[in-house]
Order: C-alpha cells, then sequence, then structure tokens
C-alpha cells in the first residue's frame, strides 16, 4: 500500500499537469473526456478541489448539443470530432464519485443536466440486441460495431446515471433498462463484440464495470490470469509484448477488489509500485524485455488509476466502495436483451479504447 500522504503527491502530479483551461491532457497533449475525468477523480479523493472544479467546468463547456465530447481535443479544440460512447457514459461515473466524496449537493445538481444529456447520448447508440456501439463519427453517423472494454465502462457509468437520478428525484428508468440489457450482453454474448482479447482491457473489464461478479466474475478472471500478469511487475498491456503498464494493473486491483479477493489485489498493487516516480508521479509502463521504462513517459491517468486503486484498498474517501458497488442486476432473460429475436451475430473489428 502508499500512505495517504503519497496519495496526495501522486494526485499533485495530475494537478501539475492539467491546462490553464482545466483539461488534462495525455503526455502527448490532446485531452480525452474518459481519461480528464479519471484525473478529476483521484483529485477529488485527494481533497484538490480547484483543479477538480476547474475539471468539470472544462466538461461543461465542451459538451455538444447532442450530450457528446469530441474524441479529443488540443487547446481546448476538437482535432477529433467523433464522439466516443464510453467517454460520455464516464462523466457520470465522476459525478456520482465527486458527490460520495464532498456530499456537495449544489455540485451534484449543477452537473446534473450535463450527465443526462450523455447518458442519453450514450443509449441512443444501443442496438437492438443491447451492445452499445463505439461512436458517432464526425457527420453523426453510428458505428457499426461495439466495445467490449467501453460497453463495460459505460454499463458502470449508467449505474451511477441511475443512482444520481434517485438523488435528485429525476430518475430515468430507461438508462437502467439500458444498463440491464448491456449487463446480458456483456456476460452471455461475447460474439456482440469485434474482437480485441491480445489486449487485457478486454479480459478484466466486465468486472470491474459491474457486469459479470460472483463466481462468473473469479471465473473470468482466472481464465487469463496466467496469459497476463507477471509476477513480481504487473500486468501486460497485451498478451503478445514484454510490456506490462501501472493504469491496467491498477484496473485489475479495482476489479480484484469488487471481486473480495484482496490479497491479490494488495500483490498487485505492492507489484507495480516499481513504475512510482520520486515525485508521485508514475511511469506509464515497463518494457521488461529490454529492461527500460516505455513509453518513455509519467502519464496523469496511471497516476489517477494509481490514487484508485490506493483509495479502494485503503479506504481512503467515501468514495472507497465505488467499484465494489456498481454491480446491477444481470438480466437472464434473453427478451431483455432481443437476441432471441435476432437472425446471427456478425462480429466487426474494433481498436483499443486507449490508443
Amino acid at each position: 500500500m502508499i500512505s495517504r500522504e503519497e496519495a496526495v503527491r501522486t494526485a499533485e502530479s495530475i494537478a501539475a499537469v492539467q491546462e490553464d483551461d482545466g483539461g488534462v491532457p495525455w503526455p502527448e497533449g490532446h485531452v480525452d473526456a474518459w481519461n480528464h475525468v479519471e484525473c478529476l477523480m483521484a483529485m477529488t479523493v485527494a481533497g484538490l478541489d480547484g483543479p477538480v472544479r476547474r475539471g468539470y467546468a472544462w466538461l461543461e463547456r465542451h459538451q455538444r448539443p447532442d450530450g457528446s465530447w469530441p474524441m479529443k481535443l488540443v487547446g481546448g479544440v476538437a482535432t477529433e470530432a467523433g464522439g466516443e460512447s464510453n467517454h460520455a457514459a464516464y462523466v457520470a461515473v465522476g459525478v456520482w464519485h465527486h458527490h460520495l466524496v464532498t456530499g456537495d449537493r449544489a455540485f451534484t445538481e449543477r452537473n446534473w443536466p450535463m450527465v443526462k444529456s450523455a447518458l442519453d447520448y450514450v443509449v441512443g447508440l444501443q442496438t437492438e440486441r443491447g451492445e452499445i456501439v463505439w461512436e458517432r463519427d464526425a457527420r453523426g453517423v453510428a458505428s457499426t460495431y461495439a466495445l467490449l472494454t467501453g460497453c463495460s465502462s459505460i454499463h458502470q457509468g449508467l449505474r451511477c446515471g441511475v443512482l444520481l437520478g434517485d438523488l435528485l428525484g429525476d430518475p430515468q428508468p430507461h438508462w437502467e433498462l439500458a444498463a440491464d440489457r448491456l449487463a446480458h450482453v456483456l456476460a452471455e454474448h461475447p460474439e456482440a463484440f469485434a474482437d480485441k482479447s491480445r489486449f487485457s482491457m478486454d479480459w478484466y473489464y466486465p468486472v470491474l464495470g459491474g457486469a459479470v461478479r460472483g463466481p462468473q466474475g473469479a471465473a473470468l478472471i482466472e481464465r487469463e490470469w496466467s496469459t497476463f500478469v507477471v509476477r513480481g511487475l504487473g500486468i501486460r498491456c497485451v498478451s503478445d509484448q514484454p510490456w506490462v503498464t501501472g493504469a491496467e494493473t491498477c484496473e485489475l486491483v479495482l476489479a480484484l477488489d469488487a471481486l473480495g479477493d484482496a490479497e491479490r489485489a494488495a500483490r498487485l498493487f505492492a507489484d507495480m509500485q516499481h513504475l512510482r516516480h520520486e515525485d508521485g508521479s508514475y511511469w506509464t509502463g515497463w518494457q521488461f524485455a529490454d529492461g527500460r521504462h516505455f513509453p518513455h513517459e509519467r502519464s496523469a491517468y496511471t497516476a489517477a488509476a494509481v490514487v484508485l486503486a490506493a483509495d479502494a484498498l485503503g479506504r481512503l474517501s467515501p468514495a472507497s466502495g465505488l467499484f465494489r458497488d456498481v454491480a446491477g442486476t444481470t438480466a437472464s432473460d434473453p427478451e431483455v436483451c432481443g437476441c432471441a429475436d435476432l437472425p446471427g451475430d456478425q462480429p466487426g473489428s474494433r481498436a483499443a479504447r486507449r490508443s
């Protein structure tokens, strides 16, 4: 474990790279809503109220009328104009997380219209079967395929959105139904998603996002444990490369914690601490065949994943159970997802969420 003071220092390393307009960029300079929100969550745990508020103001400013955000922005200007469904959904996770930590109802109410618009954009991309396609392109045309990692994250966003609506007296039952249908597809229909099984995120994300838990979740984790876990270092980003990454390792820590596997969660978290820099930031990854950091960068999203994992393991904030508690009831009735009415399933191709 790292101490609370060390976690705060890591969150401060995120604030140090936040841009003047409130955006939290990738090392190469662009901002996307998903990683931006994750960084805001880490800074919320650390009590960095000013940077967090600037970050949510950035989201409010850049949300488009359809509820989405541009895929990539540089200096506040869209460089990739398509709108990803999982980017939009994660805003609900961030706002619910902020409420759990701070109890600031006024802040939650202010951001509720943003969340409503974002999640309505998301459910507008749900197919008859129940998966949610990954984007609308710059022309507003919906993609023809869905991403398993992205849909798993969307499931968490929808569950958090339902909780926000109930809290504020503005229930959104259509989001709950969408989450139930999505959970069913994630648990029972792998053919609904384009194959990216060499990426570790497609392995553990159904557990992390709450769609698959209990014995089924434990079995899923065991299935590829030896493929991705490198003892003493962390987990591989992709199965066929000698490269462990801090963010993916910490996300697996959160998934294990959600399953009640505290021993392995703590061991993996300890294993990845070799990526910690003396200033509290974290290297993105380690190429263990060559013995060098790869890529040669310290990323805010890696630091954010570390803080969230430290919170879950150490119960540092009132939101420490966010990933444990997000699971909903997985729909078992085929009519819920419409799969009984579909003539066949046609998998497509896909790209990783972090590309």
